[in-house]
């Protein structure tokens, strides 16, 4: 009868808005009306000037504004680094017209998936030659500190090199295993994107080998070294780059680096040049066929497919 047919039309009209809701809310669908619509410039309103009036701070006009989030929703929280550096160049796009008003933060798709590390090394093996991890240390994006420990190296230590290191005999009293240590380091570097200042030696220093693409090294980025005044293709330490464009001074004195200093340095310097990196490494990444989970430019009409629904609904509606 047609009031059965009527029934059964919306009976599947709701479970296909219930799956279209689900998929926005797990950011594989943008929302309806919402395509493309959300730009940095958003955010602008989050960050109102406020002045004086009558002794407290007050938002001009009156005016509370609303927070808006800049993230936009099109982005999977699986989405690869190459995904994530084009999505940079494509809201870097949408905000030319005020990008000089946005900062830098706002238009960070997920500081949860970057963190930076430094390591110090001492001598092991004859004479002392042999570099080998006896402290690391793994702040987020933010610069706190979610790791950072004394490592007791697998050989016996010949040299503390404390002038650089800052290890001392005393601090391996509380040290723990290399081998854990690397397991615990390893677990929170696992599918991040890493921050450090010629980050190789950090690397070799817990045997580790981590994606290039997942990789930052602040110490070859030529954006930075324009930007201190410095030739392009000189090897540039942490220190030189932090007095010229941080204005601070790190590794003083003689008792050896800090190496949550250094850290925190590195992850300050990409933040200070992260989007025009990124745009740059978008540019120089090879052209690969769209993927419908982490490609944002996607057609998101796709995911209305059977294929794409989750199990859980489709179980639900049969």
């Amino acid at each position: 009868s047609p009031q059965g047919r009527s029934k059964k039309k919306s009976r599947r009209h709701q479970r296909f808005m219930e799956r279209r809701a689900l998929l926005e809310q797990q950011g594989l669908l943008s929302p309806r009306g919402h395509l493309g619509s959300q730009t940095p410039e958003a955010g602008l309103e989050a960050h109102t000037p406020l002045t004086k009036a009558d002794g407290p701070l007050a938002p001009r006009c009156g005016k509370v504004p609303k927070t808006k989030r800049v993230v936009s929703a099109s982005l999977s929280p699986s989405a690869s680094p190459d995904s994530i550096a084009r999505h940079h160049s494509v809201l870097l796009s949408q905000g030319n017209s005020g990008s000089k008003k946005v900062p830098m933060s706002s238009l960070v798709l997920r500081p949860g998936k970057y963190v930076a590390i430094d390591c110090e090394m001492v001598g092991t093996g004859p004479q002392g030659r042999l570099s080998e991890l006896a402290r690391c240390s793994v702040v987020n994006y933010e610069g706190d500190v979610i790791y950072d420990k004394y490592v007791q190296p697998e050989l016996p230590i010949m040299d503390y090199r404390t002038r650089w290191s800052g290890i001392t005999k005393q601090h391996m009293k509380n040290a723990i295993p290399f081998k854990a240590a690397q397991a615990e380091i390893l677990k929170i570097l696992k599918d991040k994107i890493v921050v450090g200042h010629a980050i190789h030696n950090d690397f070799q220093a817990l045997k580790y080998f981590h994606p290039k693409d997942r990789t930052r090294d602040t110490s070859q980025i030529p954006v930075l070294k324009k930007r201190a005044g410095l030739p392009v293709r000189a090897n540039v330490s942490l220190k030189s780059l932090a007095r010229h464009l941080l204005h601070k001074k790190i590794q003083v004195g003689c008792k050896g680096h800090s190496s949550v200093e250094d850290a925190q340095t590195a992850m300050e310097l990409y933040r200070l040049v992260e989007v025009q990196w990124e745009k740059k490494l978008a540019h120089s990444l090879p052209s690969r066929p769209p993927s419908p989970v982490t490609d944002p430019s996607a057609d998101s009409s796709q995911y209305l497919d059977d294929q794409y629904w989750p199990t859980d609904l489709m179980a639900s509606g049969l």
